[in-house]
């Protein structure tokens, strides 16, 4: 369904690690915005809510709202440290068109 890559694993579980309440996963959501039409969320959750699908990604659980799961099968989630910046990067195969920056798509 998502993978994330082994970065982007690595980073997640040092944000889990560094939170300062506990965490019960990382929500990964889509919304209306960005440069394209469509943006990326991330946030980590203390709670899952009753209608997410919970995915877990080698210990590392992700939380996908049922509006945005379908936006984000077959998506790769990675994590860019550069002298340019760092951040994650999305490879979504269900993206139309993608801007520059990588944060955001139509579909």
């Amino acid at each position: 369904m998502l993978t994330l890559a082994p970065s982007a694993h690595k980073a997640v579980r040092r944000f889990i690690k560094g939170a300062d309440a506990p965490v019960a996963g990382l929500r990964i959501s889509v919304a209306e915005g960005g440069c394209s039409g469509l943006q990326y969320g991330l946030a980590l959750e203390q709670a899952a809510r009753g209608d997410d699908l919970v995915v877990d990604c080698d210990g590392v659980t992700i939380l996908l709202d049922p509006a945005s799961a379908p936006l984000l099968a077959g998506v790769t989630v990675d994590f860019q440290d550069s002298m340019e910046g760092n951040g994650f990067t999305f490879a979504n195969p269900n993206a139309a068109a993608s801007c520059g920056c990588g944060k955001s798509f139509s579909a």
